[in-house]
């Protein structure tokens, strides 16, 4: 005699009373036949108690039906007496789908604030008029940008880095001042502590150096592009925070720059310091990987090394060879590394910098908040 509930949410008990009548049963011999009292029924009936996993089954014995229609019966209530959740939940849930949004809010990016508010900052922090138009989030195949390729993470990132050198000074852009500068830049590679200069260097040149912490799963090291043709920026998240990686990045990005590179596009750079697969490397790129492999090592001389030693890459070779280059012995160990893809090789050389950097640059994360608002 039990029908399906199927678009119904009256109480369950509703049901079992109009069982009840079609058996001819009271409250009474229903209690009965499931051995409980009789004021254990009558709540239920009226919809003053829910009907648990065991009365689920025992009235299913009682009535020769599967327990799930109670059950479902329960449940079908129950959803239909919540309250409706706040639409800033789909709202929310939206915007986390596509961009890292509690971790910018955790990094001090946007101010936390109900969906309207939070809407406006993220608009605001993508340079856009409206939430639609973000990057990812568009609603028209018409509306297509160059990020098409670009991580949402990563892109994040890249507008938070554009913040900051927007808010920076420095000295007019000078290409001959940057290129003379490079001779100063290789004197400092043999001591970690020396890289704390670089930040006011590329400053006195005319160059905007922001250093930002990588958002989860971006992966990224670094960035080059102009915010206008006489004012180039240098990006770098230091996640590898070693000595050879660092002097990679900034030497691969410093090349991009004196080239123009990034003036129509970002040039967004992503593990830059592994070897390329073959045949897909873009000329910007294979320009500025040369050119930084040969500041970390003068390429002729690597090569001369690794023909000489390999296989036999000791260690007290390593630190010779890095004496007589006048650099770090961990930028000869990244280079070795990456010839030979042996990327545990003599890692303890491969020095930190991060903490000599940080404090004279302008940067965001490891618990610094930029002062740089929307």
């Amino acid at each position: 005699m039990l029908e399906s509930a199927s678009n119904m949410t009256p109480a369950p008990g509703s049901f079992i009373a109009e069982e009840l009548e079609a058996r001819g049963w009271t409250q009474l011999d229903l209690a009965f036949v499931l051995g409980v009292t009789g004021q254990s029924i009558n709540p239920i009936i009226h919809g003053k108690r829910g009907i648990g996993p065991d009365m689920a089954k025992a009235l299913a014995k009682a009535f020769d039906v599967p327990a799930e229609f109670f059950t479902n019966l329960q449940a079908a209530y129950d959803l239909s007496q919540a309250n409706e959740p706040d639409p800033a939940v789909e709202r929310r849930a939206r915007l986390q789908e596509h961009f890292p949004v509690r971790d910018m809010i955790k990094r001090g990016w946007f101010e936390p604030g109900d969906s309207v508010m939070l809407d406006t900052q993220i608009a605001r922090f993508f340079e856009v008029d409206d939430l639609d138009s973000v990057p990812y989030m568009m609603q028209h195949a018409a509306k297509k940008t160059h990020y098409e390729e670009t991580l949402p993470a990563q892109l994040a990132w890249l507008f938070r880095v554009r913040q900051l050198a927007r808010a920076m000074t420095v000295a007019a852009y000078s290409e001959k001042t940057l290129r003379a500068l490079l001779e100063k830049l290789a004197t400092m590679r043999a001591e970690p502590e020396e890289t704390r200069h670089v930040p006011r260097l590329l400053s006195e040149c005319g160059v905007r150096f922001v250093v930002v912490e990588a958002l989860p799963r971006a992966q990224i090291d670094g960035v080059c592009f102009w915010l206008n043709a006489s004012a180039p920026v240098i990006g770098m998240s230091m996640q590898k925070d070693r000595i050879d990686n660092f002097w990679f990045v900034l030497r691969h990005e410093i090349e991009h720059v004196l080239r123009k590179h990034g003036q129509e596009k970002e040039c967004i750079d992503l593990d830059i310091s592994a070897e390329p697969a073959e045949g897909i490397e873009p000329e910007e790129e294979r320009l500025a990987n040369e050119a930084a492999a040969d500041f970390c090592v003068p390429t002729d001389q690597m090569t001369n090394f690794v023909a000489r030693v390999r296989p036999f890459f000791y260690e007290h070779r390593v630190l010779m060879f890095a004496q007589r280059m006048q650099v770090h012995p961990g930028l000869v160990v990244g280079q070795v590394q990456r010839r030979t893809k042996n990327y545990a090789f003599l890692r303890k050389h491969q020095v930190k910098v991060r903490q000599f950097v940080v404090p004279s640059a302008m940067v965001d994360g490891w618990g610094n908040v930029a002062p740089v608002s929307l």
